[in-house]
């Protein structure tokens, strides 16, 4: 009963210390000026380096998910394409993985902040203790034997003082990792967000070729109509009626394909946003206006530009950065360190009166040989600081190759645009003719089934291109870093 009380005020003596060697400890690492954060509290209790706060607070990078992405009480109401852009960026996976990722490295930056601190470990044992022997005396064994109780209890306090280095770069290195991983997570929603702006854009294009489609569908069974009733009238032939109906069977097909289409695009915009592709949506209809050349710039400068913006090229700049710093981090592994080390025990024994030891000492450790590890683990970390370059420098073309292509085919676009339109009038103008030159016997049926092909040729390509101009737009503004919610209200409103 007294051996379990001593141990008791044991660990009560050995929980004091601990609380006022991490008070000294985090004191000294002021004083020193090392990255250990002592401010901590209630709230953020589990976060005592304060390293969370390095990482977004949710998937949407700085923006607090817990109102964002709160769609209570919205169900039933049409979305627009910022309610599409929200619901995506809430609930798509590719974000919430990058996220993870970045609070993942936030609590690497911890250990290596973790290392400006100095260690406190306890330790205790009860231990019985038995000796068995004896003596001859007289040919009998005489037994003689010794059991005995031993405690012990025990701190021991290990503070790194110096180290040449190592522990600057490790912390270096973690910070820019965790840099680049902040980057990678803003790409990401970027990169979610642009494919939420093409799914949005993509379902009402095949939403209006669908209705291409079902015109084009009415005007063969008009001109399959319009055949018969030339046939049966005598002023036409079988074969006549047989293209006709050839071209409106062609027509149904065609809708029936387009409803299929129209069907995958929204099971795509659903899957987007994080939702299974048979969930039905209720979308609004964007408002579509002739696109102009207001976007013309001079290449160079947007190119500068994007090299200043894209997250993409910002992450593998921190990369690079990181991969330097893990240099000096494996040549400071081979140098010489200062450590402070101090212990306390205390032993009690039945056999024998209690005693306690205390040390406190310096010691320096020099590693002489370790089998040539440093200089491999040094060129090593040299090796990767040339690929993490290399896959920079890949990225800086890439956005250079991404600026171009999104700027000529947002330029190709805005011509498309301005020609289909007049292919439209021009071919619905041949249609109507056509129309009426056949019905008043003075057209065939071959020029009627080409015009009518035309028209809807033309409307369907006239649909898409003004629907592909608005996805340029977007995926320009993506190449150049910029496409956020400002920019999506640049593309809501008039170009």
């Amino acid at each position: 009963m007294a051996t379990a009380k001593k141990i008791r005020g044991l660990l009560v003596d050995a929980a004091k210390a601990k609380a006022i060697v991490r008070i000294a400890s985090l004191t000294l690492a002021l004083a020193a000026g090392s990255p250990a954060v002592a401010q901590t509290s209630a709230v953020d209790s589990y976060d005592p380096l304060s390293v969370h706060a390095l990482a977004p607070k949710s998937q949407l990078g700085d923006v607090d998910a817990a109102s964002i992405c709160n769609f209570s009480g919205q169900s039933g109401r049409a979305l627009s394409l910022a309610d599409v852009v929200d619901r995506a960026l809430c609930n798509n996976p590719q974000t919430h993985a990058a996220w993870a990722n970045a609070r993942a490295q936030a609590a690497q930056v911890g250990i290596a902040r973790s290392a400006y601190l100095p260690t406190l470990t306890g330790t205790g044992s009860v231990t019985l203790n038995e000796t068995n022997g004896g003596v001859r005396s007289a040919g009998a064994q005489i037994s003689n034997a010794t059991r005995y109780t031993q405690e012990t209890a025990g701190l021991t306090l290990g503070y790194l003082l110096y180290d040449f280095g190592a522990r600057k770069a490790s912390l270096e290195s973690a910070l820019q990792t965790l840099s680049a991983l902040n980057f990678t997570q803003d790409a990401a929603v970027q990169s979610v967000f642009l494919k939420a702006e093409q799914a949005y854009y993509q379902l009402f294009a095949a939403q209006a070729a669908v209705v291409s489609s079902k015109e084009a569908e009415r005007s063969g069974l008009e001109s399959f109509k319009a055949a018969a009733a030339r046939l049966d009238a005598g002023a036409g032939t079988i074969a006549d009626k047989l293209q006709a109906q050839t071209a409106y069977s062609q027509a149904v097909l065609n809708r029936i394909q387009a409803e299929g289409n129209s069907k995958n695009a929204q099971g795509v915009l659903a899957n987007v946003m994080g939702l299974d592709a048979h969930q039905p949506l209720d979308v609004i209809t964007p408002e579509i206006r002739q696109p102009d050349a207001a976007f013309e710039r001079d290449l160079s400068q947007l190119i500068d530009d994007a090299r200043k913006r894209r997250p993409d090229l910002a992450a593998a700049e921190a990369q690079v950065k990181a991969a330097r710093a893990n240099i000096d981090a494996a040549k400071a592994a081979g140098l010489p360190t200062l450590s402070l080390a101090g212990g306390f025990n205390y032993t009690d024994s039945n056999s024998f009166d209690p005693f306690r030891t205390s040390s406190l000492g310096v010691t320096v450790s020099i590693p002489l040989f370790t089998g040539f590890n440093r200089t491999y683990q040094v060129q090593s970390a040299q090796a990767r600081l040339e690929n993490q370059i290399a896959a920079r420098n890949t990225v800086s073309l890439q956005i250079a190759l991404d600026v171009w292509q999104a700027y000529q085919n947002l330029a190709t676009g805005t011509q498309s645009v301005r020609s289909s339109a007049d292919l439209v009038a021009s071919a619905t103008e041949s249609e109507r003719v056509a129309l009426g030159r056949y019905k008043a016997g003075a057209g065939t049926i071959i020029d009627l089934l080409n015009a009518q092909s035309a028209l809807a040729s033309a409307r369907l390509q006239n649909i898409q291109a003004l629907y592909n101009w608005y996805i340029a737009k977007a995926t320009l503004a993506q190449s150049l870093g910029q496409l956020d919610l400002t920019e999506l209200g640049a593309l809501q409103s008039k170009p």
